[in-house]
């Protein structure tokens, strides 16, 4: 009993002095004190590594002013400075990226103006469910069954690869409509769902009221009226879409052979 006694009575003293010092160290002294210790021990640190620090410092500076340069260096996979090899992988990306928002707004504006003029009825159901289908469904296999599709069974479209625009606009874009296609597709969802709740808002505003009391035919309100206050969100949401287009098209140029910067990008992983 008496052993057990000075066991309880060590437990207690340890837990109110660990009680006690954590107090002690979150309250403002405590924290003032530990940020000068930190402040000396780096200070040390420093002092004692002074050399190494300031080699360093200069590596790091001479880094930032060359990134900001465009020396990046050169390509130990191509055997080439950073920045010529973005430069020609940049134009096949680009290409690919325009010509996939391009679709992706065929697609998705006339879509969305319609689901938000006809809230609620079947047409709206159908443009949501397909937009949430758009989203939902991986990029990779809507690549490959469009692939399949167009290419395969059609052969409308080249199964793979890439013809510079020096052989033709239109030559180019046989190459890439089936590419842009499957990444149009995944944006277009995205603008679609932006372009009705955006029209949503705007459709029951007393100054689009107002202008059908005073006569105005539905479309004229529509277009001109409650899509050009709602562009300015539907304009954010396409510069989005760009923005992704050019940062992930990483599968689809491996899956099609195009010498973008997705593949560049998979090449030097590899």
């Amino acid at each position: 009993m008496t052993a057990w006694n000075a066991i309880c009575a060590v437990g207690t003293a340890v837990t109110t002095a660990l009680g006690a010092a954590f107090t002690f160290l979150t309250s403002p002294i405590g924290l003032v004190i530990i940020a000068i210790t930190a402040v000396i021990a780096i200070g040390v640190l420093l002092y004692k590594n002074w050399d190494t620090v300031k080699e360093k410092a200069s590596q790091l500076g001479d880094w930032i002013v060359n990134v900001f340069q465009g020396n990046w260096g050169d390509s130990f996979f191509l055997h080439e400075s950073v920045t010529e090899a973005i430069a020609e992988y940049f134009g096949p990306t680009i290409s690919l990226a325009i010509l996939a928002q391009l679709i992706a707004l065929v697609l998705s504006v006339p879509l969305g103006i319609l689901a938000a003029y006809k809230r609620g009825s079947a047409t709206d159901v159908a443009a949501v469910s397909v937009s949430l289908l758009g989203i939902a469904i991986p990029g990779f296999l809507l690549s490959m069954f469009l692939m399949l599709f167009f290419s395969v069974y059609h052969h409308w479209f080249p199964v793979a690869g890439y013809a510079p625009l020096a052989n033709g606009l239109l030559e180019h874009w046989k190459y890439l409509f089936v590419p842009a296609l499957s990444l149009g597709i995944v944006q277009a969802a995205y603008i679609t769902r932006m372009t009705r709740s955006s029209l949503l808002e705007v459709l029951y505003k007393n100054y689009i009221r107002t202008a059908r009391a005073k006569g105005l035919k539905e479309k004229k309100v529509v277009l001109r009226y409650a899509l050009k206050n709602a562009a300015p969100a539907i304009l954010t949401a396409v510069g989005q879409s760009f923005g992704s287009l050019i940062t992930g098209t990483i599968v689809t140029e491996t899956l099609f052979n195009i010498p973008g910067l997705g593949m560049l990008t998979m090449g030097s992983i590899n």
